[in-house]
């Protein structure tokens, strides 16, 4: 049988990130020339190998530290070196740090031994130039790389390295010849430079957008979490090319970092408590790219949010500027009217109302193409994705049985996503004088009706949403977390919202380290399927946002722990997904081995968590602020000091008891009485 061409596992390997440009490579710091290996510019592999030796031997790793955003130190020790005995005396540090232009990194030999220590420090290095797509397929591919010296190129991309004091091979090999005088050291350096006119997205033009509050909590898990995804967040901020200088933030490493609609939207509102600038980067960009003309091949539709935007020439399947997806046009107007909340000014909202109302435009018209109410999708192309709500994969939707369910399919989160987006619409449309707000009140009530008759279905647990409609329009019947998302958008009743809270919060849904996509009592569970029992952190932390905003602080409570606990694991770089595995199995999760780390909205989730504990939710055009912190403080206190309401910057101390206090508020926002 011949071998299978897989995806590159990720799960071992140390990422530095400094977008649009991503290194990859193995705890010690060696990038080897396989898998996923190599250092990725604007999805261009710039660099697939640097292996370091010193005489020509490998360096032991033992530790390796992230230095902040784009940077990365790696220590070895070259134990056959130095004084003999026990103690190492020799050890070798390797700093990596990525730079707009390309990559800058440091050798520096350590040595406390007795008497001088003479080695050979060697650098092999070579750059494919492939593009991402065939790399993520698992095939063996070339870019089409000429190497002249130490530069290589492949039509508009080219690749220069330089190396002060270091000699270089006829194949590309650095060496430097190094001497340490006793408790001395020696530093060594070399510097890569990117060349590619055609890049579409590069390294933001101006610093970060948002605050970076200072968090302190009895659960030092928080602070922990909340700390390392700000710096992961700030790594990911990209703009698009041609003198934009608009932000938003790229989906993922290595694969997804690029403009994507439902990410970079999610992300954005779920960073809303540090600021609206990255939101108001993200609606401008995306409203730019917004569809005006109905494309099977592409899934445009007038008004449509586009899902994913690549350069042409590194995109194998889907076209350059993709909108298959069904939810990121109502996700962006449900962002425009949360931003507006926030404090977004009135006239950034303004300039978008035209978006807006395109956007609703699409709801109305191509939302729901067989006019039965719902929202739904088919991949009309046979070349796009054959599911297109944030649970993607190809085999993602799911009756309990198992069996998989056939298009057009209607997904229930979406149904509440729309029901959102159409009050959402009709605040702003009134707010801002413009027509349409009751027609869009009297479509959320007849959702709401709609929805309610249909999709409910009976489980072993009780009653629950399902999970879709099939292109029969019969439920899909799993239990998933899709459910959770419909908590606080007003769809359910208060009963409705209790009982799938205790569904959510069951052993089957949440006993591993969050909330599994589905439950353990289907037969399609497995807790290392993308999308039909692993956790993905941004999942539980939306849930467990909405969970504490529809007022189920114990369901909400419960899915933390979990998540936190899954933080601590991972050194608290939450990654895009992992294993559902019961907690007791392992004591700690299995990682997802092709999971992106870091990823936008899994770095977004300490944040999310922050803010569920907190509980601050405003509403600047009103001139009020609610503040409902996590009932019965189930992380003990919490001090967020320096989010963002508007311009200005606001304090929140919950006490242990439950108490909460909010300083810093603007004379023109009062604290509504809970």
């Amino acid at each position: 049988m011949p071998d299978r061409n897989l995806q590159p596992l990720l799960h071992d390997l140390i990422s530095t990130v400094r977008a649009p440009a991503s290194v990859l490579g193995e705890p010690s710091g060696q990038i080897r020339a396989v898998g996923v290996q190599g250092m990725f510019h604007a999805d261009v592999r710039v660099l697939s190998r640097a292996e370091l030796l010193l005489d020509g031997r490998s360096v032991e790793p033992v530790a390796n530290s992230p230095l902040g955003p784009g940077a990365t130190a790696f220590v070895g020790l070259a134990r056959w070196l130095g004084d003999p005995g026990p103690d190492p005396t020799v050890r070798v540090t390797r700093e990596r740090r990525l730079v707009p232009t390309g990559l800058d990194e440091t050798i520096t030999v350590t040595s406390t031994a007795a008497d001088a220590v003479s080695t050979e420090l060697s650098l092999a290095l070579d750059a494919d130039l492939a593009p991402i797509s065939p790399v993520k397929s698992g095939r063996t591919v070339s870019g089409g790389a000429v190497r002249a010296g130490l530069s290589w190129t492949a039509g508009d991309v080219s690749v220069t390295v330089t190396a002060p004091g270091a000699t270089a091979g006829d194949d590309g090999t650095l060496h430097w010849p190094v001497t340490v005088a006793p408790r001395d050291s020696v530093t060594v350096s070399w510097q890569l430079r990117v060349t590619d006119p055609a890049a579409l997205v590069r390294e933001p033009a101006a610093p970060v957008e948002w605050a970076r509050p200072t968090v302190a909590a009895d659960d030092r898990r928080l602070a922990r979490l909340a700390a390392r995804s700000l710096d992961d967040l700030e790594s990911l901020r990209l703009r698009l090319s041609a003198g934009a200088t608009d932000t938003f933030l790229g989906a993922g490493v290595p694969w997804y970092l690029t403009l994507f609609g439902r990410d970079s939207l999610w992300a954005a509102r779920m960073l809303l408590p540090l600021g609206t600038d990255i939101a108001e980067g993200t609606l401008r960009v995306l409203a730019a790219h917004q569809g005006t003309v109905v494309d099977g091949d592409t899934g445009q539709a007038p008004g449509k949010i586009l899902h994913e935007l690549r350069r042409a020439d590194t995109q194998a399947q889907l076209p350059a500027a993709y909108f298959g997806s069904v939810d990121s046009t109502l996700l962006w107007i449900s962002l425009l009217h949360d931003a507006w909340r926030w404090g977004m000014s009135p006239a950034a909202v303004e300039s978008l109302l035209p978006a807006l109302e395109a956007a609703l435009g699409w709801l109305s018209a191509y939302g729901d193409a067989d006019g039965d109410g719902f929202l739904e999708y088919i991949d009309e192309s046979g070349r796009g994705l054959a599911n297109q709500g944030w649970k993607d994969s190809g085999d993602s939707i799911r009756f309990r049985s198992g069996a998989l369910a056939t298009a057009p399919i209607a997904l229930v989160e979406v149904q509440g996503y729309a029901y959102e987006a159409a009050l959402h619409g009709a605040a702003l449309l009134d707010a801002f004088g413009r027509p349409g707000g009751p027609r869009w009140r009297e479509y959320a009530e007849q959702m709401a009706t709609r929805f309610r008759d249909t999709f409910w279905v009976d489980g072993p647990a009780g009653a629950h949403p399902a999970l879709a409609l099939d292109g029969s329009k019969r439920p899909v019947d799993s239990l998933t977390s899709n459910i959770g998302h419909l908590l606080g958008t007003g769809l359910l009743t208060p009963k409705e919202s209790a009982q799938v809270a205790d569904l959510l919060a069951s052993n089957a849904l949440a006993g591993g380290f969050g909330l599994r996509t589905m439950s353990t009592h289907d037969a399609a569970f497995s807790p290392l399927s993308y999308h039909c029992g692993s956790v993905w952190a941004h999942d539980t932390a939306i849930v467990i946002d909405r969970l504490a905003r529809a007022g189920h602080p114990a369901a909400a409570a419960t899915l933390t722990e979990g998540l936190l606990a899954a933080a601590e694991s991972f050194d608290y770089q939450l990654p895009e997904l992992f294993g559902g595995d019961d907690r007791g199995a392992l004591g700690r999760p299995v990682p997802y081995p092709a999971a992106c780390r870091p990823q936008a909205w899994a770095a977004a989730a300490g944040i999310t968590l922050l803010h569920a504990a907190v509980g601050l939710r405003p509403d600047v055009p009103a001139g009020k602020v609610a503040l409902t912190p996590l009932e019965g403080a189930p992380l003990g206190a919490v001090t967020a000091r320096g989010l963002r309401i508007g311009g200005a910057s606001v304090d929140v101390v919950v006490g242990a008891d439950g108490s909460a206090t909010v300083t810093g508020l603007p004379d023109t926002l009062k604290l509504a009485q809970s």
